[in-house]
């Protein structure tokens, strides 16, 4: 089975500790953070890398590294050393540049940046963002040539986009380290409504196999075994679960189920 890790989109409210705690205590196998990069600071690592000495847990993944045109490489730079302080495998990074040459090469840059820690540096598409689809993510990443860059397939950006599974199940296995995975409602969002699109990624994602989305066939073009990021931001569960250790029970409990019925 999967080993399935905690998003940090599940307790967007709680900091990096709470969250590293409520992964164990709902027993997840690993975890993931979020990193504002003028936020943290020496102390926000040390607690961090206690937690997870503490835990046990790895990290999978920090997040995010947001690509625009006027944003900052030393602060993406930041995220990653971070990341490899507190031995992240994969860093997130997502682009709203619309030119996809630039794109290419800061990513490439970043990947360089990554190459003393070996952390895979993962470009995940959706439509909220400026590499909207599977095939526009391959072209960004066909673009450069180094073994740390990734690609980050996420079950709701990938039926959202019109992206086919047939053409998931076609990705090179080396460019995915690791997935994303939810549950959604049938219902899509307005594509030209930006707010509208990061409300239903934001709040609406469902449990897995309590929505609509293929997520058999999808697990089914994964390769096998991966590690899922468990990425359920979700308002009503935010609004069940004030504590962030029975909201990461509910998740584990819900995904493991289904993986065991269904994967």
């Amino acid at each position: 089975m999967n080993p399935i890790s905690l998003a940090s989109g599940v307790v967007p409210e709680f900091g990096p500790v709470d969250t590293i705690e409520a992964a164990r205590a709902g027993g997840f196998d690993m975890v993931g953070l979020w990193v504002e990069p003028a936020e943290w600071t020496a102390q926000s690592t040390r607690e961090a890398r206690a937690a997870l000495a503490s835990t046990g847990l790895p990290l999978l993944d920090v997040e995010v590294i947001w690509l625009k045109p006027d944003s900052a490489m030393d602060d993406h730079r930041k995220v990653i050393d971070i990341g490899a302080e507190l031995g992240a495998a994969n860093v997130l990074c997502v682009s709203s540049d619309p030119d996809h040459a630039r794109t290419a090469s800061r990513l490439e840059a970043l990947c360089r940046h990554a190459e003393g820690s070996g952390i895979r540096v993962a470009l995940e598409f959706g439509i909220f963002t400026e590499v909207r689809d599977l095939s526009a993510a391959l072209g960004v990443l066909e673009r450069f040539d180094h073994p740390l860059k990734a690609l980050l397939i996420d079950p709701i950006h990938v039926d959202r986009s019109g992206t086919s599974i047939a053409d998931i199940a076609k990705i090179d296995p080396a460019l995915l380290p690791y997935a994303q995975f939810c549950d959604a409602p049938a219902l899509r969002p307005d594509p030209a409504d930006f707010d509208a699109v990061i409300h239903d990624a934001i709040n609406l994602r469902e449990q897995c196999g309590e929505g609509a989305l293929p997520l058999g066939a999808l697990h089914a073009a994964l390769p096998a075994d991966i590690p899922l990021a468990i990425e359920l931001r979700s308002q009503a569960l935010r609004e069940a679960f004030g504590h962030p250790a029975l909201r990461a029970r509910a998740v584990a409990d819900a995904t493991r189920r289904w993986l065991e019925m269904y994967a």
